[in-house]
């Protein structure tokens, strides 16, 4: 029977003198670059050129480094010293959720900027975000990072009897303890996610913006949930990202309900009978 989680995480890969990668880092960007590939093999299929939709795709990559970091600084703003700090992303602290919203910030002001139907694209790219999102946390399972509270269930992870952060661990965990490996469950969570938006794609309505609405309030759910079991500054008696997702989750669904009544689209996987240009208006 499984009795517990124990292995030795690669926190860094050693490259030359002091240079060196984190898997943390190296499945972020495997993530993003098979979730954009899927992604524009799609927006192709619907006529779109890559020169329309690659800068859209590489802003938004931008958006999402600058909004995790500026969304872990706000949560953890009591933790720095000096505003030099803020800056020091070599050390550590970026917000999945964070990112992912300036991502969408960013996208949307340069798809308007493209002439680009930016709820369509949503629309387009909604199954492809949550696998992306499932093979970034392999790398915080690897490096044993966004470890939870101490937990009784065999599937915990062992925490090293001398945790180092950054050395032998991703993130503080008391020394030789069970832990709640919650990387893992979110990969678990985002993977069944993922699945549901592809089987529900086109079966739950054509109206457009519907997919990306769905699966903010699915993915909102799973973040609220989740964060019970993880160890992280608390407001209120709940965490930065629980407010996040709880907003997310309360405005999604209110949009879904606003929206019901809105007359059907084509699909976007649906094959078109006439020519589609390279720029779509909103």
């Amino acid at each position: 029977m499984l009795a517990e989680i124990n292995y030795y995480p690669l926190v860094r890969i050693q490259l030359v003198g002091d240079l060196a990668v984190s898997p943390h880092g190296i499945f972020t960007v495997l993530g993003f670059l098979v979730g954009a590939a899927l992604f524009l093999r799609q927006t192709r299929r619907l006529g779109y050129e890559d020169d329309t939709i690659v800068p859209v795709l590489t802003r938004a990559a931008v958006g999402a480094l600058v909004g995790a970091r500026v969304f872990y600084v706000v949560n953890h703003f009591n933790s720095y010293a000096s505003p030099v700090e803020w800056f020091k992303v070599w050390e550590g602290g970026i917000s999945l959720l964070g990112g992912l919203f300036g991502a969408m910030v960013v996208a949307w002001w340069s798809a308007r900027r493209a002439g680009l139907d930016f709820l369509r694209l949503l629309d387009v790219g909604a199954p492809w975000l949550p696998l992306g999102v499932a093979i970034g946390r392999i790398g915080d399972i690897v490096i044993a990072d966004h470890l939870g509270r101490t937990t009784t269930m065999p599937w915990g992870f062992r925490c090293p009897d001398f945790p180092d952060v950054g050395e032998n661990v991703g993130s503080p965990c008391p020394p030789g303890q069970l832990v709640h490996l919650t990387a893992a469950y979110d990969l678990l969570a985002a993977l069944c996610i993922f699945g549901l938006m592809l089987v529900l794609r086109g079966r739950v309505g054509n109206r457009r913006g519907q997919q990306a609405l769905l699966l903010a309030v699915l993915y909102g759910v799973n973040r609220f949930t989740l964060d019970f079991l993880r160890d992280d500054l608390r407001r209120f008696g709940l965490t930065g990202s629980q407010w996040a997702a709880a907003a997310v989750v309360i405005c999604g669904v209110i949009l879904l309900w606003r929206r019901r009544d809105r007359p059907s689209e084509r699909w976007p996987d649906e094959p078109s009978t006439e020519p589609v240009s390279g720029s779509v208006g909103p």
